[in-house]
C-alpha cells in the first residue's frame, strides 16, 4: 500500500518536543477555502494570551498568489476570523480558526461564498433553517489507488461494505475513529458516521446546525480529516465519481427544515419547499459542486442511489429521487427533508444559501451568477 513518507517519522519523538511547556503562549491556526474552492490551507501564528472570543483574534494577511487567488503583483489577502475551535493536533489551549478571505480592496475573494450565505441567512433567521450534511469521501494511497483495494485488480462487488464490520470489509477505521474524536474534542458538530457501498469509502455526518454555522462546522470537519490522513499517509478525497464503473460515487446529502416543517403538521411546508425545489432545479445543480455541475454529471446517472441530473424527483423513502422525505417524517406529518443532489466535493456556505434562497426567501430563476461565467 502506497502511503506517504512523513507517515513514518518517528512519532514518539515528535510527542517529546509536543509536551514541552508553552510558557503562556498559544498557537492559533488560522484555516481557509483556497482559490480553488475545494482545497484548504492554513497557517499558525503565536499570541501572548488564549483568545477567549473571536473579537481577541486578529486579522492576518496571506500570499494569495500562491493559493490561485491573486497575483504576485498585488499578492496581499485578508484573513477574517469567523469561528474559532480548539486544536485537536495540539491540544489546549490552542486555537483552530476559520477565516473569510478578503481582497486587496477588501471585497471577498471569488471563491469566499461564506459572505453571501451569511446574508441569506442573516434574512432567513426568523425561521430558524436547521441543516444537516452527510459527507461522504473515499481514502486513498498517495498513488491515487483506493485505500486497501489489491494493488492490481479490485474487490469483491458492492454489498458487504455499507456499515461492514471486518478486515475483509472495512479499510480505514482507525482514521474514521480518530477524526470523530478530534472533531468532538475541537467543538465540530459531528453527529455520527459509517462506512460506505464502496469499499474504502466513509461518511461522516454534521448537525444539526443553524444557519451559517453548517459551512463552518462541516469546513473544519473536513480539515481535520486532512489533517488526520496527513498523519496516517493517506487521502481523502471529495471526488464525486473517484472510480469508474459499478461503484457508488460520493455526495455530501443536505437535510433542511425550517422551524415551521419541523413543528406539528409540518409536511405541508415541507410539500411546498419541495414544490419550490422543482421549478429551480438547473440552479441548484450548479450550485452544488464547484464546476456547476460538471463535477456531479459523474455521479447523477440515476444509478447506484441518486437521481439523474437532468430531472427532477421526490418520494418517500427513495434513496434514487433528487429529494428524499424520509419515512418518519411522512408518519409524523413533520420534521425535515434530504436533498441527495450535493456533490461530496461542493462548498457547504454554496449548498445551504442555495436552499433558503429558494425555499425561504422564495427566489426564482435559473441562472445564479456563478453558472453564467
Amino acid at each position: 500500500m502506497s502511503v506517504a513518507v512523513s507517515s513514518k517519522l518517528n512519532k514518539t519523538v515528535r510527542e517529546q518536543y509536543l509536551k514541552l511547556p508553552q510558557e503562556g503562549k498559544v498557537l492559533v491556526t488560522y484555516v481557509w477555502i483556497d482559490g480553488t474552492g475545494e482545497g484548504l490551507r492554513c497557517k499558525t501564528k503565536t499570541m501572548n494570551y488564549e483568545p477567549k472570543t473571536l473579537k481577541e483574534i486578529t486579522e492576518w494577511n496571506f500570499d494569495g498568489s500562491s493559493t490561485d487567488q491573486a497575483e504576485g503583483s498585488n499578492s496581499d489577502m485578508f484573513l477574517i476570523p469567523v469561528r474559532v475551535f480548539r486544536d485537536p493536533f495540539i491540544l489546549d489551549p490552542n486555537k483552530l480558526v476559520l477565516c473569510e478571505v478578503l481582497k486587496y480592496n477588501r471585497k471577498p475573494a471569488e471563491t469566499n461564498l461564506r459572505h453571501t450565505c451569511k446574508e441569506a441567512m442573516d434574512q432567513a433567521k426568523d425561521t430558524h433553517p436547521w441543516f444537516g450534511l452527510e459527507q461522504e469521501y473515499s481514502l486513498l494511497g498517495i498513488d491515487g489507488h483506493p485505500y486497501g483495494w489489491p494493488q492490481n485488480g479490485f474487490p469483491g462487488p458492492q454489498g458487504p461494505y455499507y456499515c461492514g464490520i471486518g478486515a475483509d470489509k472495512a479499510f480505514g477505521r482507525d482514521i474514521v475513529e480518530a477524526h470523530y474524536k478530534a472533531c468532538l474534542y475541537s467543538g465540530v458538530m459531528i453527529s455520527g458516521t459509517n462506512a460506505e457501498v464502496m469499499p474504502s469509502q466513509w461518511e461522516f455526518q454534521v448537525g444539526p446546525c443553524e444557519g451559517i454555522e453548517m459551512g463552518d462546522h462541516l469546513w473544519i470537519a473536513r480539515y481535520i480529516l486532512h489533517r488526520i490522513c496527513e498523519d496516517f499517509g493517506v487521502v481523502a478525497t471529495f471526488d464525486p465519481k473517484p472510480i469508474t464503473g459499478n461503484w457508488n460515487g460520493a455526495g455530501c446529502h443536505a437535510n433542511f427544515s425550517t422551524e415551521d416543517m419541523r413543528n406539528e403538521g409540518g409536511l405541508k411546508h415541507i410539500e411546498e419547499a419541495i414544490e419550490k425545489l422543482s421549478k429551480r432545479h438547473p440552479y441548484h445543480i450548479c450550485m452544488y459542486d464547484p464546476k456547476g455541475g460538471v463535477d456531479n454529471s459523474r455521479r447523477l446517472t440515476g444509478q447506484h442511489e441518486t437521481s439523474s441530473i437532468h430531472d427532477f424527483s421526490a418520494g418517500i423513502a427513495n434513496r434514487g429521487a433528487s429529494i428524499r422525505i424520509p419515512r418518519q417524517v411522512g408518519q409524523d406529518h413533520c420534521g425535515y427533508f434530504e436533498d441527495r443532489r450535493p456533490s461530496a466535493n461542493c462548498d457547504p456556505y454554496a449548498v445551504t444559501e442555495a436552499l433558503v434562497r429558494t425555499c425561504i426567501l422564495n427566489e426564482t430563476g435559473n441562472e445564479p451568477k456563478s453558472c453564467s461565467k
